[in-house]
Order: structure tokens, then C-alpha cells, then sequence
């Protein structure tokens, strides 16, 4: 990483978990486990979402550090940070967690944020410390529309996916059925 791409990296990791403990900590358990339908997610659910992909996103990286240097990586993944703040950045399309990471919702305000802490000072140690040319390392995502990533850009996939379903929290926030306390 540049160390203008390290400082963005860390900045984006730090606010994105920052932000999800604002939003967490101060709901009540009504507030925590509503749901604004059966086949939504509560706020302590995405957020145990954003937890398990965490884990599931930072092996990515290291999968893709692990596979040879791709020679194509600059064709192969060209725009592709760009297109993860936009797809990721916004909510305009809907995206279907994959089994392993929908939460089961048995987990704790505690638990999850603890988990969630442990995660993200893994992932942060790593951005701030790793010496290695993460672009030239590719792993393809489960989801063609993302096809090849490189390790930078998985790495960027975390953060982003964690302000995304900030939005989500935010979201469910203002819904006119969510308990006032």
C-alpha cells in the first residue's frame, strides 16, 4: 500500500468501527432486536453480520496474499475500488449474505460487539503493519458481479461493508415502528 492508500485504510477501518459501537450501544433490547419485518434484520443481527463478514473478509485478504502474483492484475482488477465504494457505498441494491455469515441472533450486545473488536483490531494491525504489494495478489468473490479482487481491494471490501450496514442500522433507526425506548 501507498502510504496515502495506509492512512485512507486505517482512517475508513477505524470510523466504520467507531460508527457501528455508536449505533449499538446506546439501544435498549427492545430497540436492539426490532425488526421492521420477519425477513429483515434487527440492528444487533446486522451488526453480528458485520462481525462474521469481518473474519470471512480478512481471510479473503490473506487467501489472496497466500496465491502467486497474478501478471494481469492491473486488467484483471482495473476499477474495481471504485466500483466496491459504489456498490458498497450505497444501498440501491440488495445483496443476500451467504449462509455462513447470516447471524443466528443468540448472540449478545456484548458478545457480538466483543467479537467485533477482536476482529477489527486484527484487521487494523494489518493495514497499519503489512509490507507487501497487496494489488498484485488476486482472489476471484463469491459474487460475479465483483469477479477478480485483489488483496487491496478485499482489504478495502471490509470497511466498506461495515458502512453499509451503518446505513442499514441508521436505517432501521427512523422506521415509525421502531420502539421509543
Amino acid at each position: 500500500m501507498t502510504p496515502i492508500q495506509r492512512e485512507q485504510m486505517v482512517r475508513l477501518l477505524k470510523r466504520s468501527q467507531a460508527e457501528t459501537i455508536a449505533l449499538i450501544t446506546p439501544l435498549t433490547e427492545a430497540q436492539l432486536t426490532f425488526k421492521p419485518a420477519t425477513d429483515r434484520w434487527s440492528a444487533i443481527e446486522t451488526a453480528e453480520h458485520v462481525m462474521l463478514a469481518e473474519g470471512f473478509l480478512f481471510r479473503a485478504v490473506q487467501r489472496a496474499l497466500s496465491m502467486p502474483r497474478n501478471p494481469d492484475w492491473e486488467i484483471a482488477t482495473k476499477g474495481k475500488a471504485e466500483f466496491l465504494e459504489t456498490e458498497l457505498g450505497t444501498r440501491l441494491r440488495k445483496a443476500h449474505a451467504p449462509e455462513r455469515l447470516v447471524p443466528s441472533g443468540k448472540l449478545s450486545r456484548g458478545e457480538v460487539l466483543d467479537r467485533f473488536e477482536a476482529a477489527r483490531a486484527e484487521t487494523l494491525a494489518f493495514a497499519e503493519n503489512i509490507d507487501a504489494p497487496l494489488e498484485t495478489h488476486t482472489l476471484e468473490h463469491p459474487f460475479p458481479v465483483f469477479s477478480t479482487l485483489n488483496a487491496y481491494q478485499w482489504l478495502l471490501y471490509i470497511p466498506l461493508h461495515n458502512i453499509r450496514h451503518n446505513q442499514q442500522i441508521a436505517e432501521l433507526l427512523t422506521n415509525t415502528d421502531f420502539p421509543k425506548s
